[in-house]
């Protein structure tokens, strides 16, 4: 019986330790950084490879997962029946599977996992060279870039975000956290 339990312990311990925690400081990227250990570099690996501004990048993430590993839309319920989820969004960059799949394909990268901060952080950067590439915006226009990341490229050239306000709130607040970012990047000591 003692064996036992201390099995159990030894297993909820290493499943508990599977799952990334979210970084203590959100809202500072040298902190983040700081606790991080591995991500600036993975960051920058990104910004190398696709363009991308590592605030711009990082500020999308923060407002699709707050830097949570395991996220995934709520599951809906008929009655009291699960019925699923309102989409295939997970993990770090809330990527649905069709985006997804297009980018492990498109980038070569067949073993890259959504709960990963450097396959996430690769794909979001992967993402905002496409928009540039496709729609044409900067890759340093976070407002824009979260519009078509949330959106899709075809929904951005249709303009769907034109009648959400909320989107357009929520655009601007990742504008604002990238400007942050940029600058306490800049006062950033590693």
């Amino acid at each position: 019986m003692e064996y036992t339990k201390v099995m159990l312990l030894m297993a909820i311990a290493f499943l508990s330790g599977c799952s990334a925690s979210q970084p203590k400081n959100i809202n500072n990227i040298c902190a983040i950084f700081n606790e991080k250990s591995g991500w600036y570099d993975d960051a920058r690996k990104a910004q190398e490879r696709w363009g991308a501004p590592i605030h711009v990048t990082m500020s999308i993430m923060y407002q699709e997962s707050a830097f949570r590993s395991d996220v995934k839309p709520p599951m809906r319920y008929f009655l009291f029946i699960p019925i699923g989820r309102g989409s295939s969004a997970y993990g770090y960059p809330q990527a649905q599977d069709p985006v997804w799949e297009e980018y492990v394909s498109s980038a070569d990268r067949w073993f890259a996992s959504r709960s990963d901060f450097g396959d996430s952080i690769d794909f979001i950067a992967w993402y905002v060279n496409q928009t540039h590439k496709k729609n044409g915006i900067s890759k340093w226009d976070a407002y824009n870039q979260y519009l078509n990341y949330h959106e899709g490229w075809g929904g951005f050239k249709s303009k769907t975000h034109n009648s959400k306000s909320w989107l357009i709130k929520t655009a601007k607040k990742v504008a604002q956290r990238a400007a942050e970012y940029s600058g306490q990047l800049k006062k950033c000591n590693f």
